[in-house]
């Protein structure tokens, strides 16, 4: 793919449509789809759409601030690459390629343990602020020694992601019998001779894999129990015990992702978390579940600013982050705005994708009258915006 092809992609919306272009059916809605009725993954983008801006003008906005702080380092964006899993599937090396982009635009990078990277792949070839996402895995020892080599390889922080006791129903995976390591069969031969360049590379090389999960049993979507691949070999009695005794094992900062609900907060910010993340895993775990932007006023009032509070779900948009930041949020993170950019684009899709959002962030700031993050704040919304998801969830 030419950086000149890349180029012409002016919205994430291109970035995802290069995506399905070059992927198989099966292959893209892994990376595409939701749970169930994808109700909640469509919410989370159209929760911004119900947000209204009210800007400010006669406002000096010649030049424009985007840098952010957190845990008291500066960052290129309010932004961080969310953690997304078998990247290599769609992007042989993409993994490494979505951390070279954050590094460059000097934003943290957050491997995945599905990751088609590992740990010690990622420090060296993409040095740059790293967090390593640990799924609660039922062999501990495994679980334990991931950690450890986050740890001596310098990783900043440790996200756990709570929202993944079982894994959620996605239909699209079930309908296209997607398994880890990918086989050919009679339900997915034909979308692969479609695409005959992705099919030949996996083909002609060797297969990616996942070495976080290496001698795990491998993975396929059973449709007579309804179960997909995500969530096996998950742990579903990780505890706030459990979250504690991570806390007591790692280091340094620890994110915990996948919180919604306000009342949740006071018990997992006493364990000493340095941060949370405002996330329903994009959709792809409970269906009909509030909306991330939704929910996001009502775990910013809990927290009452004693850890930054970051958004994840539904960011397609510079404007996106921008309302996010005017509801409370510290920053966010780019789940499949960038995953879009590097399926369809390597390198130069995630570069692209981050230039997109920089880019309309920057415009965005400038038309409302806010030439620095601390000038977005809830002054710049229409004051039906402040309470568009539910009444109580008020600023």
């Amino acid at each position: 793919m030419s950086r000149s092809t890349v180029n012409d992609c002016y919205c994430i919306a291109r970035l995802r449509d290069m995506a399905r272009a070059r992927l198989p059916r099966g292959v893209f809605d892994f990376y595409d789809g939701g749970a169930e009725d994808e109700i909640t993954l469509n919410d989370n983008c159209a929760a911004f759409s119900r947000v209204r801006l009210l800007p400010r003008v006669l406002r000096n906005v010649s030049q424009v601030d985007l840098a952010a702080q957190l845990f008291g380092r500066r960052m290129g964006l309010p932004m961080a690459i969310a953690p997304t899993g078998a990247v290599g599937f769609g992007w042989r090396g993409g993994d490494i390629a979505l951390a070279q982009a954050a590094a460059k635009h000097d934003i943290p990078y957050t491997l995945s343990t599905s990751a088609t990277a590992s740990i010690e792949q990622i420090a060296d070839q993409a040095p740059g602020r790293l967090w390593f996402q640990a799924y609660i895995l039922q062999d501990k020892e495994r679980l334990n020694a991931l950690i450890g080599r986050a740890a001596a390889a310098g990783y900043e922080a440790l996200v756990i992601t709570v929202d993944l006791p079982v894994g959620g129903k996605r239909e699209r995976d079930l309908l296209n019998g997607l398994s880890f390591p990918m086989k050919l069969g009679y339900r997915n031969i034909g979308q692969f001779v479609r695409k005959p360049w992705w099919s030949l590379n996996m083909l002609l090389q060797k297969p990616p894999v996942m070495p976080s999960l290496q001698g795990l049993a491998s993975r396929q979507a059973d449709r007579t129990r309804m179960q997909g691949v995500a969530g096996m070999n998950y742990d579903p009695a990780f505890d706030l015990a459990a979250l504690r005794a991570l806390r007591d094992r790692w280091p340094g900062k620890l994110i915990v992702k996948g919180v919604v609900n306000p009342l949740d907060v006071s018990s997992i910010l006493d364990v000493g978390v340095d941060a949370l993340v405002v996330s329903n895993h994009g959709g792809r775990q409970l269906d009909t579940g509030l909306a991330t932007l939704d929910a996001l006023p009502g775990i910013v009032q809990a927290v009452n600013r004693r850890v930054p509070v970051l958004l994840d779900g539904g960011i397609r948009r510079g404007s996106d982050v921008f309302k996010a930041l005017a509801l409370g949020a510290s920053g966010v993170l780019s789940g499949r705005a960038t995953l879009f950019g590097v399926l369809g684009g390597g390198y130069d899709g995630v570069d692209r994708a981050l230039t997109i959002l920089t880019d309309e962030l920057r415009r965005t700031m400038q038309l409302c009258g806010t030439p620095s993050l601390a000038d977005i704040d809830a002054s710049v919304l229409a004051q039906s915006s402040l309470n568009h998801g539910n009444g109580d969830l008020l600023i």
